[in-house]
C-alpha cells in the first residue's frame, strides 16, 4: 500500500463548476463569486472551465441541485463535451453516488479538489502523511456499491495520491491505513515539539504569517529572511511550514514561520489532518496577517480569516495586520487609495508591498515594537551566538 500522495493529472480536463446558494443562509459570497474562486482552483489543478451553473434552493438535495436544474446540467454537459463536473460544496456521499447515476461523467466536490492542489504541495514527509490522511478519512464513507475501488476512479483531477495508486479500498483495509497514519503524524508531532522545546531554550520570540491563500503570505517571508520558499501566483502553493531567522533593528532576534492559507469554505477534514502543522501557530508570540488589498472580496477574505483563527482557538493570539500589495493599488480604482483601505479592523494595520520590499522596514519596526510590548524579545545576541536551534 503506498504510503505518499502522487500527482497524476497528465492533461488539461475540460470542467463544468456547479455550484449552491441557499435562500435561507446569509453569505458575505454570492453563488458567482464563489464559482470565481472555484475556477482560480480548478486552474491551479490544471483543468480548463469552460461553463459554470449555479442555482438558488431552500436547501441542497439529494441530487445537490433541483430536478430542473439537474436536466439543464445534463444537457451543458453535452454540448460543452465536458469530462469533469466540479461541485462548490462537500457532496454527501449519497449525492455524489445519484450525480454520477444521472449525469454518467466524473463528480468530484470542493474538497476532492483542495486535496488534489494540496497532493501537488505537499513536499515535506509530513505534508504528505497529512494530504494522505485527509485523502483517505474524505474517501472512506464513499467506498460504497460501484465506487467500492478506487482504481474504478481512474486519474485526472480530484483522485491524485491514494486514488492513483489503485489501493484495495476494503474499508477494513482503509482504516488500517488511517491509523498508520496517524500514528505515523503522532511521531512526527513528538519530533516537532522536541524542535519547538528546542526553539523555546533559544528564548527567541516567534512570529508567524497566516492569511488568505495567494495574498502574499511566502514572497513577506522571502522577503524578510532572505529565503526562497516557492512563489507562485495560484492557490496553495506553500503548504508545509517553513521558520527563518529575522533581524530586528535594535540587533534582536525573531522567528518568522510561513504557513498554509486558509480560504472559503475549508474542509473540516483538512483542519484535523493539518492539526500538528497548524499547532505552529499555537506557539507564535505574534500573528502577522496578511491581506491582498487588491481583491475584490479583501473584506471578506479578512473575515474568513478571523473566522478560521477563532476555530482554532487563536482568537486572543496578538495579532498584526499586514496590508500587502499596496504596489498595485491604483487610487481610482473601485475608489480606493492608500488613505481609505477597506480592512474589517479598527486598526488599520501596516500598508506593505512585498514583492517591491516598500515599507518592509516599518513592518520589521512595528513588528519588534509588539515584541517588546509583549515581553518577549530578549537581549541581542553576540554576531557568534548560536540559538540553539536548526
Amino acid at each position: 500500500m503506498a504510503k505518499t500522495t502522487v500527482s497524476t493529472v497528465q492533461s488539461t480536463e475540460r470542467d463544468l463548476l456547479v455550484g449552491v446558494g441557499e435562500k435561507s443562509r446569509s453569505t458575505l459570497w454570492s453563488i458567482g463569486e464563489s464559482l470565481d474562486e472555484l475556477a482560480l482552483l480548478a486552474w491551479t489543478a490544471g483543468a480548463e472551465v469552460v461553463s459554470t451553473l449555479g442555482q438558488h434552493l431552500n436547501k441542497p438535495t439529494h441530487h445537490y441541485l433541483g430536478m430542473g436544474k439537474l436536466e439543464e446540467l445534463k444537457l451543458l454537459q453535452v454540448e460543452t463535451d465536458c469530462s469533469l463536473i466540479i461541485f462548490d460544496d462537500e457532496l454527501t456521499p449519497t449525492q455524489q453516488r445519484n450525480l454520477e447515476n444521472a449525469l454518467n461523467v466524473k463528480i468530484i466536490d470542493r474538497t476532492a479538489l483542495i486535496l488534489d492542489i494540496f497532493s501537488r504541495s505537499a513536499r515535506t514527509r509530513e505534508g504528505q502523511l497529512q494530504v494522505e490522511l485527509a485523502q483517505h478519512q474524505y474517501l472512506l464513507p464513499r467506498l460504497v456499491g460501484q465506487w467500492s475501488h478506487l482504481e474504478r476512479l481512474g486519474g485526472g483531477i480530484g483522485t491524485r495520491g491514494p486514488g492513483e495508486t489503485q489501493l484495495e479500498t476494503d474499508r477494513r483495509l482503509i482504516r488500517r491505513r488511517i491509523r498508520r497514519l496517524e500514528q505515523e503524524l503522532q511521531e512526527v508531532r513528538y519530533r516537532r515539539e522536541s524542535y519547538m522545546s528546542r526553539r523555546k531554550q533559544a528564548r527567541l520570540p516567534v512570529v508567524s504569517l497566516v492569511g488568505y491563500t495567494n495574498a502574499g503570505k511566502s514572497t513577506l517571508f522571502n522577503a524578510l529572511s532572505n529565503a526562497s520558499v516557492v512563489v507562485q501566483d495560484q492557490l496553495f502553493s506553500t503548504l508545509d511550514s517553513v521558520t527563518r531567522r529575522i533581524w530586528l533593528p535594535g540587533g534582536g532576534q525573531a522567528l518568522l514561520t510561513d504557513t498554509v492559507g486558509f480560504i472559503h469554505k475549508l474542509p473540516p477534514t483538512l483542519v484535523a489532518a493539518f492539526r500538528a502543522t497548524l499547532e505552529e501557530l499555537h506557539e507564535a508570540d505574534l500573528l502577522l496577517q496578511v491581506i491582498d488589498i487588491t481583491h475584490s472580496k479583501a473584506p471578506e477574505q479578512t473575515a474568513v480569516v478571523v473566522d478560521t483563527l477563532r476555530e482554532l482557538d487563536l482568537a486572543e493570539k496578538p495579532r498584526l495586520l499586514v496590508v500587502n500589495k499596496m504596489d498595485q493599488l491604483v487610487p481610482s480604482e473601485n475608489g480606493r487609495n492608500p488613505s481609505d483601505v477597506p480592512i474589517i479592523s479598527a486598526d488599520p494595520g501596516i500598508l506593505v508591498s512585498a514583492a517591491l520590499g516598500w515599507n518592509l522596514d516599518g513592518l520589521v519596526e512595528e513588528i519588534e515594537r509588539q515584541l517588546e510590548e509583549l515581553g518577549v524579545l530578549t537581549p541581542p545576541l553576540g554576531s557568534s551566538g548560536d540559538p540553539g536551534w536548526r
